[in-house]
C-alpha cells in the first residue's frame, strides 16, 4: 500500500513538472515573438527616419548649392567693384602726375576725383554713407577756404579712395541709423564685407538690407530661427570672432556694378 501510494505521488510530481516545463516554454515563446514584433517594428520605423532623413538632405544640400551660387556671384561682382575703385584710383594718380609735371593748378582735378567718390559712396553700399559724404565735404571745404594745400587734399582724398575698397573686405559691428518702419533708429550693424549687412535695434528687432531696385531697404526678420543666427553672429563678433561656420538668412545684398 505504501509502494502504491509513492507511485501515485510521484506520477503527479512528474505531471507538475512535465506542465509546469510547457507552460513556461509557451509563456518564454510568447515573449520571444512579442520581442522580435517590437524589433521588426523599430527597424522599420528606423527606415522611415533614414528615408526621411535623405529626403531632407538633398533638400538641404539643393538650397546650400544655391546660396553657395549666390554668394560665389556675389563675390565676382565686389571684386569686379574694388578692380573699378583701383582703377579708378589709378586714373587719379596719373592725371594728378600729368599736372604735376606741368605744374599746374589741381584744385579741377581734385573737384572731380571728390565728385566721382561721393557719387560711389552715395549709389554703392549703404555704410555710414553721411559721415563718409561728409569727410569729402570737408576736404572740399577746407580746399576751398586754403585750410589746407592742394597737396594735403590729394592725400585726403586718396585716402578716402582706400577706405572705399577697405569697406568692400571689413567685417565687424559698428553703429549707425537704419529706417525701420519708417523711423530712423540708431541700431548696431553687423557688416560682412560689403556683401552682407544685419541690423539689431534696441527694441530688439533685428533683421539686414535688402536692395529694391536703386534704393536700399531695412527688412525685418520674425522667423524665430533666422533671428537666432542673427543673435548668434553679432555675440561671435562682438567676441572678435571673424572666421567659423554660421548659419544665416540669405541676405546678398545684390547690386549691380556699372
Amino acid at each position: 500500500m505504501t509502494i502504491y501510494h509513492k507511485k501515485a505521488f510521484l506520477c503527479l510530481a512528474l505531471s507538475a513538472t512535465l506542465f509546469s516545463s510547457s507552460a513556461f516554454a509557451q509563456n518564454n515563446d510568447e515573449e520571444i515573438i512579442k520581442s522580435i514584433m517590437s524589433l521588426r517594428a523599430d527597424v522599420e520605423s528606423l527606415y522611415t527616419s533614414i528615408d526621411e532623413n535623405q529626403e531632407s538632405y538633398k533638400y538641404q544640400m539643393k538650397s546650400l548649392a544655391m546660396q553657395s551660387a549666390d554668394n560665389e556671384a556675389q563675390i565676382n561682382r565686389q571684386e569686379t567693384a574694388i578692380k573699378l575703385a583701383k582703377n579708378q584710383l589709378q586714373e587719379i594718380q596719373a592725371k594728378i602726375a600729368t599736372k604735376n609735371s606741368d605744374n599746374t593748378d589741381l584744385k579741377p582735378l581734385l573737384e572731380e576725383a571728390m565728385n566721382q567718390l561721393e557719387n560711389s559712396i552715395k549709389t554703392g553700399f549703404p555704410f555710414k554713407v553721411q559721415e563718409r559724404v561728409a569727410a569729402i565735404d570737408k576736404i572740399r571745404e577746407e580746399l576751398k577756404e586754403g585750410a589746407i594745400s592742394e597737396e594735403k587734399a590729394l592725400a585726403l582724398v586718396w585716402a578716402n579712395y582706400d577706405d572705399c575698397i577697405r569697406v568692400t573686405k571689413e567685417i565687424g559691428l559698428f553703429k549707425q541709423e537704419v529706417i525701420v518702419d519708417g523711423k530712423k533708429i540708431l541700431a548696431k550693424i553687423a557688416k560682412i564685407g560689403s556683401v552682407m549687412m544685419f541690423f539689431s535695434t534696441p527694441d530688439d528687432k533685428v533683421g539686414y538690407i535688402t536692395k529694391e531696385g536703386s534704393n536700399y531697404d531695412y527688412k525685418v526678420i520674425t522667423n524665430p530661427d533666422d533671428i537666432k543666427n542673427i543673435v548668434a553672429l553679432f555675440d561671435a563678433l562682438q567676441k572678435n570672432i571673424r572666421t567659423g561656420y554660421f548659419t544665416l538668412p540669405n541676405a546678398l545684398v545684390l547690386a549691380e556694378i556699372k
